[in-house]
């Protein structure tokens, strides 16, 4: 119930004053108390302006999908390419090392068939090689003894000669899935360099058919021994078992970023020999995964095998590994401080003005959330989310599709409708930028010194290419926002003696 000293009319105004002065006291003090209710009003009014209208909006909730050391262990499959150029001379020189001496011998008289035939050959001089329509060619100049026996007016006489003969082999070269040598060796015919003879009753007497069927039931047995001694003496193996363990030590990038390349193989492969002149050339393919670690330097302990070979036609020379840039949480909304706190905004014809006064960023999964806080016709929180992106023109990390949050849009439809339709989002998105750019460009040119002609270990020199960066994504995680450009090239490993 209203008060009676407020209720104010023609029975107040007859009480205080008297009937007579009741309408003139009424007429003259209404206008006063119009005035007093108006400027009530209008101050009223005036606060509500300069305070603004209270946003209650909800934050939302801060999540991610992908850690930072998810994201630092990505793996590129790439290949390792090590062209292989091999000398003939050099095949010549280990053969030669290695195939010395006695090479084979017979020492019964009764074996193969009781033919009383007994023989020992040794290397006389250098193996000469050749190849040609993908087989090696093999003279192998020997020196033998044989002894036989001879039957003379029906008595078996047993007799000794010495001669040396030019063998002529043929050979087919292959490796083995686990890396051994496999030769096919066949006889490709002998020419005589001094025939045998043996003396009877004072005379030399020639021996050649004799000794020529001995040689040509034996040259089997001798191109089996070419081969045993070429496929445990020559080893490729090693060297590659050596290129392995080296690639697969971690490879310091930068020291200031504390970012190491690693290499981790999983298959070998190879092309098919083929020849070229006085060159064997082929190319091994190491396959595996790159990706770039940060902190200490991981332990890689060497490995004792390799995997098994594949032979493949051609083996692709193309290597990518992803550099990163971070740009942290605090750090992202100190730039977007540094860009809009104290920045106002005005919309329908200035009827309503906002400032931001804060702002900060997080992350929700893929959308990074921008946090704004406003003060003017309205106060309080709004929340913002958009894609981050990485805009290789500017080298920056940008926003697209930003929009309001859902429940920021539902309060805002309610109270400040003139937001929603202005281009406030439109212009966070066009002007919130995160510049990344100079940490991949720093990345990009150590990474180009580091693959120039850089000697690995002794005997194993690599050289590389970067030829193309190209943007691949932003990830949110809990810590900070990773921009990851793929760097794309070749990359070639020499190894002395292969």
């Amino acid at each position: 119930m209203v008060p009676q000293r407020l209720q104010f009319g023609k029975r107040y105004f007859a009480e205080e004053y008297g009937e007579k002065w009741s309408f003139t006291a009424f007429f003259r003090v209404t206008p006063l108390l119009v005035y007093v209710a108006l400027c009530s009003n209008f101050f009223l009014l005036s606060c509500g302006q300069l305070t603004g209208t209270r946003l209650t909006t909800k934050a939302p909730k801060e999540a991610y999908s992908t850690t930072e050391m998810e994201v630092r262990n990505e793996r590129f499959l790439s290949t390792v390419h090590i062209p292989v150029s091999i000398a003939l001379s050099d095949i010549e020189r280990q053969i030669n090392a290695q195939v010395n001496g006695l090479i084979y011998e017979d020492n019964s008289l009764e074996d193969n068939h009781n033919d009383q035939f007994m023989v020992k050959v040794w290397k006389r001089g250098a193996i000469l090689l050749s190849a040609q329509d993908s087989l090696f060619h093999l003279v192998v100049p020997l020196k033998i003894w044989a002894k036989a026996g001879v039957s003379v007016l029906g008595f078996m006489q047993y007799k000794e000669t010495e001669f040396e003969i030019d063998l002529r082999f043929k050979t087919k070269f292959d490796l083995d899935p686990d890396w051994s040598v496999h030769t096919q060796t066949q006889p490709d015919g002998y020419g005589w360099v001094r025939k045998p003879t043996v003396n009877i009753v004072g005379m030399n007497v020639p021996v050649t058919s004799l000794v020529s069927r001995a040689i040509d039931k034996n040259l089997g047995t001798i191109t089996k021994a070419l081969d045993t001694q070429i496929r445990r003496n020559v080893d490729l193996k090693t060297p590659v078992l050596k290129a392995w363990n080296t690639l697969r030590e971690p490879y310091l990038l930068s020291e200031k970023y504390r970012t190491y390349l690693q290499i981790v193989p999983k298959r070998v492969l190879i092309t098919p020999l083929r020849f070229e002149g006085r060159l064997i050339r082929s190319t091994i393919g190491i396959e595996g995964y790159t990706l770039t670690t940060t902190g200490a330097k991981p332990d890689v302990r060497p490995a004792v095998s390799l995997p098994d070979l594949t032979v493949v036609s051609t083996v692709r020379d193309d290597f990518q590994i992803g550099l990163l840039s971070e740009a942290t949480y605090p750090e992202v909304a100190r730039i977007a401080a540094d860009e809009f706190v104290g920045k106002s905004f005005s919309f329908a014809e200035n009827r309503y003005q906002i400032t931001i006064t804060n702002m900060d960023l997080y992350g929700q999964n893929e959308n990074l959330i921008v946090k704004a806080g406003l003060k003017g016709t309205i106060n309080g929180d709004i929340y913002l989310r958009g894609r981050p992106y990485y805009d290789p023109r500017n080298q920056t990390i940008s926003l697209k599709d930003l929009e309001y949050d859902l429940d920021t849009r539902n309060v805002l439809a309610q109270s400040a409708n003139w937001l929603l339709k202005g281009t406030f989002a439109r212009t966070l998105e066009k002007q919130l930028t995160i510049p990344v750019g100079s940490q991949i460009a720093d990345m990009q040119k150590m990474l180009q010194q580091q693959l120039k002609n850089n000697q690995l270990a002794k005997g194993v020199t690599i050289n590389g290419q970067i030829d193309e960066i190209k943007p691949d994504q932003v990830y949110l995680t809990p810590t900070a926002l990773l921009a990851v450009v793929n760097a794309r090239g070749r990359i070639d490993v020499r190894v002395e003696g292969l």
